[in-house]
């Protein structure tokens, strides 16, 4: 399955006045970066991925439609899921990109 192209696009709109933004596709989905670091990404299995500071990662997972991050059968901390289902509204996915784009900003730049 490829990334849904919609949440790219309403992505694209959030973050076009972000300074450093980088987009580029990654692991079958496309990825938002900043200042080299990634921040959120429209994932090809559904969703939005969000980077996350790892120490909230545990937090976070407890919110409705949060699930966590599994790479190569593992839990990624600093990294969550959101399903489609958390995604319906600008505002819900606003707040999910803020998160994400806050995090990345306060790593060094790449």
């Amino acid at each position: 399955m490829a990334y849904d192209e919609e949440l790219a696009n309403r992505l694209r709109e959030l973050l076009a006045a972000e300074k450093g933004l980088d987009e580029k596709p990654m692991f079958g989905g496309l990825a938002f970066l900043i200042n080299g670091n990634m921040a959120v990404a429209a994932s090809r299995q559904g969703g939005l991925m969000v980077r996350v500071p790892p120490e909230d990662t545990a937090g976070l997972l407890g919110r409705d439609h949060v699930e966590p991050m599994i790479m190569a059968g593992r839990e990624t901390r600093g990294w969550i899921r959101i399903s489609a289902g958390g995604l319906r509204t600008g505002r819900q996915l606003q707040r999910w990109v803020a998160l994400g784009v806050g995090y990345a900003r306060s790593l060094p730049a790449k």
